[in-house]
Formats: structure tokens, sequence, C-alpha cells
């Protein structure tokens, strides 16, 4: 190779390199952003409740409360740190740096929602920053399209077709058929819902991105309207994502989504990037073991980090529901165990000296 070929080939690694340093920087701010939107938009979501509907079971209360607001300006700034991540550098790179923001909001809730934080969830912490560490040493150095139009024949391959229509097909089955009867007891259909949109909405995001940034040195984009339908397609599945994390934000403990969103999120969006951007493709077999090892290391801080945490003490629309006809109660009293009884109504002149009974 030529000196001058060498010299090039150098350059542009260094442009890459510079590249994937900016991306990193952007993620890591974006996250610092979205860890505190959980939290203020989970005050905010749990004062909007006190006062009316919960979220949770169909309730927009929260569109009054302006603690809710504030944690959205919050979202939208990391989101926004996040959307100019994306132009500089590649999904695989960009999108794992999200589990930082598990680690804000779960120290942020351990100080100010009470969701505490036990000693073995530091370690899940130290895990996803090492992880985290290892993905940005090993990212891939992705090469910018040209235009919009070489975006939108990466979109139309048959291989992506069919990731996004089967994600298209498997939300609409959650959103129609499992969110009103399981969304209130199952934490996976809400963030289910989350994960599988937000891959397509980070594939549309990057290529509006990528417009941007053409645009921006002198390559207008806006005269494709595969600009404005990528466009279309991000806000629509920004906002289909918003409604179901508010539902599972508001039903489930926050220590319980940000993980398991994260997890399904990440993962579901890697695939989506490595089929339509061809993400590892000239890489080395080492250095795509060594991202998905940073990755399962990331994955293995959020479980450890999950499993800590205690459940949600949320009160469920189930609570309101009538008490059975029946009540089984229990009388322990001067050391004699009295007899399990079962009556359709409880008599109200019953009055005793106990030391312990117990409804069931």
């Amino acid at each position: 190779m030529s000196p001058d070929a060498t010299g090039d080939a150098g350059g542009g690694g260094g442009d890459l390199f510079a590249a994937n340093l900016k991306g990193s920087l952007l993620a890591v701010a974006s996250s610092a952003f979205i860890g505190v939107s959980f939290i203020v938009k989970k005050k905010g979501l749990r004062r909007a409740g006190a006062a009316g509907s919960r979220a949770g079971v169909g309730g927009y209360g929260y569109l009054l409360e302006p603690l809710w607001w504030v944690g959205m300006v919050t979202m939208l700034v990391g989101e926004i740190a996040n959307f100019i991540a994306y132009m500089f550098a590649p999904a695989v790179l960009v999108t794992p740096l999200g589990a930082l923001s598990i680690i804000v909001s779960a120290v942020l809730a351990h100080f100010t929602l009470n969701e505490k934080l036990q000693r073995v969830g530091v370690l899940g912490c130290v895990l996803c920053i090492v992880g985290s560490t290892v993905i940005i040493l090993h990212a891939p150095q992705e090469r910018t399209p040209s235009s919009v139009d070489e975006i939108w024949h990466l979109a139309i391959q048959p291989d992506f077709l069919c990731y996004a229509a089967a994600a298209v097909a498997v939300s609409l089955f959650l959103m129609i058929y499992c969110a009103p009867r399981y969304g209130q007891m199952n934490i996976m259909v809400y963030v289910g819902i989350c994960s599988v949109i937000g891959s397509l909405t980070v594939m549309s995001i990057k290529a509006v991105g990528i417009a941007i940034k053409l645009t921006i040195e002198g390559i207008n984009q806006a005269g494709y309207f595969q600009t404005w339908l990528f466009a279309v397609i991000s806000i629509t599945c920004i906002a289909v994502q918003l409604v179901y994390l508010n539902k599972a934000l508001d039903t489930f403990n926050t220590a319980v989504v940000s993980p398991i969103y994260y997890a399904m999120f990440t993962t579901l969006t890697i695939l989506a990037s490595a089929i339509m951007f061809k993400d590892w493709s000239g890489q080395s077999a080492s250095k795509i073991a060594s991202e998905i090892c940073g990755f399962l290391t990331v994955l293995a801080g959020t479980l450890v980090l999950h499993s800590t945490r205690e459940p949600d003490q949320t009160l469920s629309a189930d609570l309101y529901a009538p008490l059975p006809p029946k009540i089984y109660w229990h009388i322990q009293g001067n050391g004699d165990i009295g007899k399990q009884k079962e009556d359709d109504s409880l008599p109200c002149d019953i009055i005793t000296v106990m030391r312990q009974d117990y409804f069931v």
C-alpha cells in the first residue's frame, strides 16, 4: 500500500474514531437526562394518580401535571442528544450505552422514590459500566450513507422488510389483544410494545439524522420523499412508545421497568441495525465477540440490578374490586389456637381480647 493510501486510510480511520467518540459522549449525556426523566415523570404520574385516574388504567390526568411535563422536557433533551449521537456512531455503539440511564434512575429512585437499591445492586451498576466500556472500545466504524435514497434501499431489503413486518404484527397483537387483558398484570406486555416499536424508531430516527447531517454538509435531502416518510414513521413510533411507557411506569416499579425495557429494546435494536445497516460487515470475529461479551456484561448488570429491587407497591385497579362474600378468619388468644371458620357474614357482636387476629 502506498504512503498516500496509508495516510488516507489512517485519516479516514481517525475521522471514524472521532465520530464514534462524539457519538459515545452524546449517548452518555443522553442516558443521564433520560435517567433523570424516569424519576421526574414517575413523581408526576404519582401526583396525577392521587388526583384522578391513573395512567395505568387509561387515565390521562398526567397531561395536566406540571412535574410530568418537566420530566418530558428532560427526556426530550436526552432523546435529542441520542438522536444526534446516531448521526455520528452506529446503533451497535449508541444503543447499549442506554444502560447508563438505568444506573441514574436506580440511584435517584433510591433517594427520591424510596425504591431501595441494595448493595448487590451496586454490582449491577458496575457491570453496566464495564460492559459499556468494552462496547465503546470495540465498536464498529460505520460508513455514512451518501443519501437517503441509499438508506431507503437498505430499508427495503427482503430481510429487513421481514423483520419490520414481524415487529408490526407482534406490536398490534400486544396492543389489541394482550394489553386490555394482561397489561395490568404482566410487565412484558407494555414493555414489549415499547421495545419492539422502539427498534423501528431507532432505524427511522437514524435515517432522519443522517439526512439532516448530509443537508447541513451541503447535500440537500429534503427533496427525497423518503426523508419525510422516515420522519412520519419516527413520530408515529415515538408517540406509541410514550403512551405505553407511561402505562408501564405507572403500573410497575421504575427499577423493574428500566432494566427489562433496556434489555429488550437494546437486543431488538442491535438486531434491527445489524439487518438493515450491516453493522458487523467487515469486522473481525474477535471484535464482534468482544462487542457481544460487552453487551452480555451490560445485560447481566441490568438483571442483577433488577433482581435486587423490591416489587412495586403502587395500588392496582384490582384492589378496588369487591371483597369475596366469605371471610376466613383465625383467632389465637390466651395460648389457645381456635378453629378456622367460614361464614357468609362475620357476626358484629363478637368482642374479645385477642393476642393476634388473622384475616385471609
